[in-house]
């Protein structure tokens, strides 16, 4: 059962003026004989973690879900026959703020959401006895009893604040005294009791524990008092500058930290989270925060004493790289003081790229580091200041996603969100889940394209159509409305547009907005379209794909120069875009090619594309033959480049490509992510259902890179894994093997130029091992 009987501690809630402690709630219970069989659902709004006779159970971090509670709520299973006993049994939950009360989140008016309160829970505890067949059912209500904890403040954006000395030892045990506690406080099911549903995604789990690579001695510039909103808004934390020791990690990734160490009670220690360091070497956390900088990602904690303390934060994670540790003596700086816990949503992997070239494969992994990163049970935008759902983020990353991870029961979840999202009109916010923000700015058909990209890939890599089916309506919703946003010309331009363009420090973007807008929407129409025609909604695909060639009829009316097949703007993501997404007939497309290619050289070789035009410019240049002069772009050392950020040290990928000596504005993204799924597609070859006819379809074309001489790549469809490998000889061979499981089909396409060894360049797909030559070149063996 999912209980719609939810109580809190108390109804106050932390401000920036006053912080209320976590609450521990417990419920003590007798069981008359040893149960056969107990399960446990609950839901909680912000987080929680849960306890029985004193044994943790939480599934993951974070848990259950980040959810908006007047859309949807969230419950957890728990089986939990074997922790039970006869006689006195208790459950024990710590329920957190998470997004139910975001003190950090006010930037993006969570603190005026609707739904703000102090965090609450539902359980429900099932169970029965060998000896009847009678359901026992001990739900939450005034009986379970509350009392503060440890922790004083917990925020998913400012972070945690803990003192030891108030910890309660035993206190989810059974033979607990909770004499001295308070009842718990019924309180309203919110409204997204109307749509309760099992959490079936995977939990947030730390996959791996990382250690110092360095420790010396820091400091930080805090922002104490700096602005008159640091003045009268928030406690001062800290003084202007902060000093301590710097932990140096050696990655910038994602997670949260376990805390070891040995000192006297009352001492106070103040961690601080960063990114970078500044010219000066001090932690850089102007860069990461929206508010006072040592009001951001922070932690508080206050020893006990009496011995080793051991502390991991409960319901917050930070994006750094650096550790500032404030108020330790030189003695306790040790290595082992503070260890890098890496959080992130348990995603299966389902791709893999490797090859020659050691930065390539940096390059790679960086962009998984990244994915991952800003996956905390949805994409978020980034794992410091932000952690919102930003839609367009979500959109652009999504293909390169499904290549590498098993990410559908996740994207499935969150499109439940972000249906929720939708206003009466159709429209969609910028951030999902949103308290209201975002419909103003922060969306626009590039971010909006996220509620049909999402079913559109997974079903593409999959093969689910269920996916479809639960969107469907949705989508067609949305299709109406940015349809009646058209103009006079049957153009739109309304929104965001190709954020983040490289080489334009001064936030100018080259790409005019009405030609961006309307060919998303073109791309989202076609989408639609095949998606209506693979569940057999015969009018909604007409109605789909006659916005799509009424939106394009426009664009090559009023957008297109075809005396030089040049797309309006003249500039490469416009050019891209138009040949990516079909706006160029096949027969243009070798001229807009050309075109291409010409404003590529006038950059001297780079890109200075955008979040839109990156997502098409590389792909484009590897269908038309350029795939050399593409990974020449993405890899090369000089600005702009991801080889650049390469050679400054990056080991995430970054919002921005900013000149030497500018600090991006975050440091791991992943909506520049797309060069992962190029690497497995186009040097790896990997064409995952290019047809739309099924998903164990694969063509295999790869692409044969001069500047490197072997090449690994995979990718797991649904009857198995497809591996591409391919190794050049000092002949000049190129020796093939390819991988496919019983039951794929497709077909092997090489470049042209080559052909395998006395044969043709082109045959259905299997299993074997090719060699393959230049298609001028004379094999040895017929001389």
């Amino acid at each position: 059962m999912l209980s719609t009987s939810f109580v809190s501690a108390t109804e106050k809630y932390s401000d920036y003026k006053e912080y209320i402690p976590a609450p521990l709630m417990r419920k003590s219970f007798i069981l008359e004989a040893e149960a056969e069989n107990a399960k446990i659902t609950i839901c909680a709004l912000g987080f929680y973690r849960l306890f029985v006779n004193g044994t943790e159970i939480t599934r993951g971090m974070l848990s259950p879900y980040i959810t908006n509670p007047d859309d949807a709520l969230f419950y957890d299973e728990y089986e939990i026959t074997c922790l039970l006993k006869k006689g006195k049994n208790a459950l024990g939950i710590i329920l957190g703020n998470g997004m139910q009360n975001s003190l950090g989140g006010d930037t993006w008016d969570f603190d005026k959401a609707a739904w703000r309160s102090a965090p609450m829970t539902a359980f429900s505890l099932e169970y029965s006895y060998a000896s009847s067949l009678k359901q026992n059912e001990i739900i939450s209500d005034s009986s379970v009893l509350t009392h503060p904890s440890a922790i004083l403040l917990d925020d998913l954006r400012i972070g945690e604040y803990y003192d030891a000395r108030l910890e309660i030892n035993g206190w989810s045990e059974a033979d607990f005294d909770d004499s001295g506690w308070s009842s718990a406080i019924p309180v309203r099911a919110p409204r997204g009791i109307k749509n309760r549903r099992m959490n079936d995604v995977p939990p947030v789990i730390i996959s791996k524990e990382i250690t110092p690579v360095s420790v010396s001695e820091g400091a930080a510039d805090t922002g104490y008092g700096e602005t008159e909103r640091a003045k009268t808004l928030y406690f001062p934390r800290c003084e202007r500058e902060a000093k301590g020791y710097l932990y140096d990690f050696g990655v910038n990734t994602a997670g949260s930290v376990k805390l070891k160490i040995n000192g006297a009670r009352d001492q106070k220690i103040v961690l601080l989270f960063g990114e970078t360091l500044e010219a000066d070497g001090k932690l850089n956390l102007k860069s990461i925060s929206f508010i006072p900088y040592a009001q951001q990602q922070r932690i508080e904690y206050t020893l006990k004493g009496g011995g080793e303390e051991i502390y991991v934060p409960s319901f917050t994670y930070f994006g750094f790289r650096y550790c500032l540790v404030c108020g330790i003596t030189a003695e306790q700086a040790t290595d082992e003081l503070v260890t890098m816990l890496i959080m992130h949503t348990d995603l299966i992997r389902t791709g893999d790229f490797r090859c020659s070239d050691n930065a390539a494969d940096r390059l790679y992994e960086m962009t998984i580091n990244s994915d991952l990163s800003n996956f905390y049970h949805f994409p978020t935008d980034c794992p410091q200041r932000e952690k919102n759902g930003w839609t367009g983020d979500a959109a652009l990353s999504a293909e390169q996603i499904m290549m590498s991870f098993d990410a559908a029961k996740s994207y499935e979840q969150w499109l439940v969100l972000i249906r929720g999202a939708m206003d009466t009109r159709g429209a969609i916010p910028g951030i999902v889940p949103t308290a209201g923000w975002g419909f103003d700015w922060g969306n626009g058909p590039a971010w909006d394209s996220v509620l049909t990209y999402l079913p559109y890939y997974v079903w593409k890599y999959t093969g689910d159509i269920k996916i479809i089916r639960d969107n469907a309506h949705a989508i067609l919703r949305y299709l109406d409305y940015v349809y009646s946003r058209r103009d006079e010309n049957n153009l739109i331009e309304i929104g965001l547009g190709d954020w983040c363009q490289a080489g334009h420090e001064n936030s100018a973007i080259s790409a005019p907005l009405v030609f961006t807008d309307t060919v998303t929407v073109i791309s989202i129409a076609q989408k639609a379209r095949d998606m209506f025609d693979c569940i057999g909604m015969k009018l909604q695909r007409d109605f789909a794909a006659n916005i799509a060639s009424e939106l394009r009829t426009a664009v090559r009316d009023c957008l297109i120069d075809f005396g030089t097949f040049t797309a309006v703007g003249n500039c490469q993501t416009t050019q891209a875009m138009a040949i990516f997404h079909d706006i160029f007939e096949q027969a243009e497309k070798p001229f807009a090619v050309k075109t291409l290619i010409a404003q590529i050289e006038s950059k001297n070789g780079h890109f200075d594309v955008g979040i839109l035009g990156a997502r098409a410019i590389f792909r484009v240049l590897g269908d038309f033959g350029y795939a050399d002069l593409a990974y020449e772009m993405i890899m090369h050392p000089d600005y702009p480049s991801y080889g650049n950020w390469i050679r400054r040290g990056a080991t995430s990928l970054w919002e921005d490509f900013r000149s030497e000596g500018v600090i991006p504005n975050s440091r791991n993204h992943h909506f520049f992510g797309d060069i992962s799924a190029w690497f497995i597609s186009y040097p790896g070859g990997i064409r995952v259902n290019p047809r739309l006819a099924s998903a164990d379809e694969v063509d295999i074309k790869p692409c044969f890179i001069e500047k490197l001489s072997h090449v690994y790549a995979r990718h797991d469809i649904p009857c198995g894994n497809v591996s591409v490998e391919w190794t050049r000889t000092d002949e000049g061979v190129i020796e093939l093997k390819i991988s496919a499981p019983d039951g794929a089909k497709g077909f092997i396409t090489l470049p042209a130029g080559y052909k395998f060894d006395n044969s043709a360049a082109f045959c259905r797909l299997k299993t074997g091992e090719f060699r393959v030559i230049k298609a001028e070149q004379k094999d040895r063996n017929t001389d």
